[in-house]
């Protein structure tokens, strides 16, 4: 977790390639589908940040993966290919998409409770808006056409839950999605409607977790001294895996942030957590020194319940995840003093360190990085 300052070098990580490549060419057999996570992301011509640019690809754009290279992507949208930063894609459910013959246009099916009457449940969830204004769109996306807005304290009807977006059913009976940051699960009731769901087994169903992307904004983080690696983008897409994880097991999430250009104020990060009074709060971040170290570290404030929390994740980022675990530490770190529920910080990876940074850049680490966090958080409900 850094702290240098550098908004300048914003720039310097847009990071990616694209070499034109013939209408014969087949794509590879382990070819995935992957959605841009940045405002404007570049292509490159090999996968270098000193490469040539040959074209970009918008924020919420759906590409085809074909190849990875030391945290590079090779993609493919439309009559664009080439190499981008891998960080900043996040693979795609493929089931979920259908590729339209000239592989620029996917269409989304659609969800709708009968389409899963297998996972049904007789219990409805209410929430309230708690945004100013609040978009419905028709698909759990911000590329999906507004169907229209909800203001703040409105109550709603949640009908399922998918990859941060809630499916809603407004009081006037109109349904569609929305961020689910935007809005406070409240109380239950019953329902003869059928409601998609999952059923999850452990102590983490039901359970309120906040998960927190350090930095972000003009605030940057730390940046990579090899690759130009930049910190608040692996915290974001990290946490965003941790999120998936953690939805899988039948938690509740709420994200701090969820987009690049968000910068909340540590006592805001704190303030949402008390306020939407979470179960347990867990900051993503990834570190530097002055030293050549190298691995994980978990950090916690209060020697009760957020050592516990601290050393259930540890010990689960411990078992391997590829960076050895430098063990637990004490932070005397704002969003850990000042939160009054069980809090961590972890810590994993040093951008400072070349072999470090060049791990960290994979999805493939990100994402057993954020499975640990999330079994962590799970051993510490048991």
């Amino acid at each position: 977790m850094n702290k240098m300052i550098g908004v300048t070098l914003l720039t310097a990580c847009l990071l990616g390639i694209a070499a034109p490549q013939s209408a014969e060419a087949k794509t590879a057999a382990g070819s995935y589908t992957a959605q841009v996570y940045t405002s404007s992301l570049n292509v490159r011509d090999e996968p270098a940040k000193n490469a040539t640019v040959v074209g970009s690809i918008k924020n919420g754009a759906r590409v085809t993966v074909t190849d990875e290279q030391h945290g590079w992507l090779k993609v493919k949208a439309g009559s664009t290919s080439g190499w981008v930063a891998g960080y900043y894609l996040k693979k795609v459910n493929s089931n979920s998409l259908q590729s339209s013959a000239s592989g620029t246009s996917i269409a989304t099916k659609t969800n709708t409770a009968s389409s899963t009457s297998a996972n049904a449940s007789s219990r409805t969830s209410k929430a309230t808006v708690t945004a100013d204004s609040l978009r419905i769109r028709s698909g759990p996306g911000t590329q999906y056409k507004v169907l229209g807005s909800l203001k703040a304290k409105d109550t709603v009807t949640l009908l399922l839950h998918q990859n941060g977006w809630a499916r809603i059913r407004t009081a006037s009976g109109e349904t569609g999605w929305v961020a689910e940051q935007y809005i406070r699960s409240g109380s239950t009731s019953s329902s003869t409607s059928s409601i998609s769901t999952v059923q999850h087994k452990g102590g983490l169903r039901g359970k309120l977790i906040v998960i927190d992307p350090g930095h972000g904004g003009s605030d940057p983080g730390m940046l990579g001294t090899t690759y130009n690696t930049m910190e608040k983008d692996l915290n974001l897409h990290t946490a965003l895996y941790v999120r998936d994880a953690l939805v899988a097991k039948g938690a509740r999430v709420e994200m701090t942030r969820t987009r690049d250009d968000q910068k909340p104020t540590l006592a805001r990060r704190v303030q949402m957590s008390q306020a939407l009074r979470a179960d347990a709060f867990v900051s993503v971040h990834y570190n530097s020194s002055p030293k050549n170290v190298s691995g994980t570290l978990t950090f916690f404030y209060s020697e009760a319940d957020d050592l516990k929390l601290a050393r259930a994740i540890e010990t689960r980022l411990g078992q391997g995840i590829g960076l050895k675990s430098n063990g637990l530490s004490f932070g005397d770190y704002h969003i850990l003093r000042e939160n009054r529920i069980p809090a961590t910080l972890v810590e994993l990876g040093f951008l400072t360190n070349p072999t470090d940074e060049s791990i960290v850049r994979k999805t493939s680490y990100q994402k057993k990085a954020a499975k640990a966090i999330a079994e962590g958080v799970a051993d510490y409900f048991k």
